[in-house]
């Protein structure tokens, strides 16, 4: 499969000289099947979903967004997705089953509606659909996707594993794993969704929001620190890491010392996750 990097940026968009080498777009990937022109999966939409137009050549979207939780930083690319807001677009909307009584289209009225946005879901060009999904395995765009609900704070979140049959990616944009307790290394237990999810496959693309010196303040605020996430490939036995979900105040020059302090030599290897960059497994 091909995976595009469309957004790489945690919490909010980081627009400036400081963020132009990494990308300042909010999480989003976009997979691709082998031998394909175009990707059908679309994993978030936050602001690098824009960037999947570009991908199209001018053409319009046929696939499914997959969403990991329902924060601001993942999905308010949705309404800008050009590509997507078109009469020739087809677009299926998946996102975890929330509490209450809303589906799944209603949960996106809450917040894509006057007076929060000029239009509502159903105004959309194209065909679109909302649905809601729970943990288990399911068949979509030709992928074969595990679904996990995994700990993160304000709102039900999943962590999902795709694969094409050959070859497979582990996508938690935002896991917080100290709510199992701090683990051997004091930065998180390993959670056994978390694992599941990332044994075996060829990269991880885990949160890496945290410092370790950001860790003691900010343990319980929902993310994880980037130590950890090349921890957790290491004990899942994933064949490599990329390191995501930036802090939003995070420049090019402290990435750059990331990668230098945790790619060199390391084993899995281990990548700081660049906007615009395509991972060919």
């Amino acid at each position: 499969m091909r995976i595009h990097f469309c957004g790489v940026r945690g919490s909010s968009p980081a627009p400036g000289l400081e963020y132009v080498r990494y990308g300042g777009h909010t999480s989003c990937l976009a997979l691709a099947h082998d031998g394909a022109s175009a990707p059908t999966l679309i994993l978030d939409a936050g602001a690098g979903i824009q960037r999947v137009s570009t991908l199209l050549d001018g053409g319009a979207f046929t696939g499914t967004v997959l969403l990991t939780h329902m924060h601001w930083d993942h999905i308010l690319g949705l309404p800008f997705f050009a590509a997507a807001d078109r009469q020739d677009a087809r677009v299926d909307v998946l996102l975890p089953e929330q509490d209450g009584d809303k589906d799944a289209e209603g949960v996106f009225e809450t917040i894509m509606s006057p007076p929060y946005y000029p239009i509502a879901p159903g105004e959309l060009s194209g065909r679109w659909t909302f649905a809601s999904i729970a943990p288990g395995e399911r068949r979509i765009e030709g992928f074969d996707v595990l679904v996990r609900e995994i700990p993160h704070k304000g709102g039900r979140t999943f962590g999902y594993r795709v694969s094409d049959g050959r070859s497979a990616v582990a996508y938690m944009p935002d896991h917080c794993p100290t709510v199992l307790g701090f683990g051997e290394d004091g930065l998180g237990a390993y959670h056994p969704a978390a694992v599941e999810l990332a044994r075996g496959v060829d990269v991880l693309v885990h949160d890496a929001q945290l410092f370790p010196e950001e860790f003691p303040a900010q343990a319980n605020y929902g993310h994880a620190v980037a130590d950890y996430a090349v921890a957790l490939a290491a004990h899942a036995g994933a064949r490599s890491v990329a390191l995501f979900h930036h802090a939003p105040e995070r420049t090019d020059d402290q990435l750059d010392g990331l990668a230098r302090r945790l790619g060199e030599g390391a084993s899995p290897a281990v990548s700081v996750a660049t906007e615009g960059s395509t991972l060919e497994l």
